[in-house]
């Protein structure tokens, strides 16, 4: 009779997600800037991105946005964040920076669409 030993390995589990784009962002840049994102500029980039895109915080959204150790760049008056996808670009997002421009940076396609801006015709008292 053979005993298994108590460190023997347990199987290892496979848990699936939905997820088809991730975004890491640096804690320890978030910790250090303590907001400056979003339209007050009062939250965090993670939470900023979170809401901009519709992430949610689950296995079963598409998105996710998850804080992660430190990439050792440490911006000043910033964030570091990568796609999960594109290791090799770390984008380094400053403080109040526009929401749209980073989810363009970061390759993100979240479905939307720009709105159209149309230019109104100049009134000048003639009929058109």
């Amino acid at each position: 009779m053979s005993k298994t030993p108590k460190s023997a390995a347990k199987p290892m589990k496979v848990s699936k997600t939905r997820w088809r784009e991730v975004v890491l962002v640096c804690r320890k840049c978030s910790k250090k800037l303590k907001g400056g994102y979003g339209p007050d500029g009062d939250k965090t980039l993670k939470k900023a991105l979170r809401r901009y895109l519709h992430a949610g915080k689950s296995r079963k959204d598409a998105l996710a946005v998850v804080g992660a150790d430190c990439f050792d760049v440490c911006p000043k008056n910033a964030v570091v964040a990568v796609n999960a996808r594109r290791p090799e670009e770390l984008l380094i997002v400053p403080a109040g920076a526009d929401l749209f421009e980073v989810k363009a940076r970061l390759g993100l396609d979240d479905g939307r669409r720009l709105k159209p801006v149309f230019a109104l015709p100049a009134s000048d008292g003639t009929p058109s």
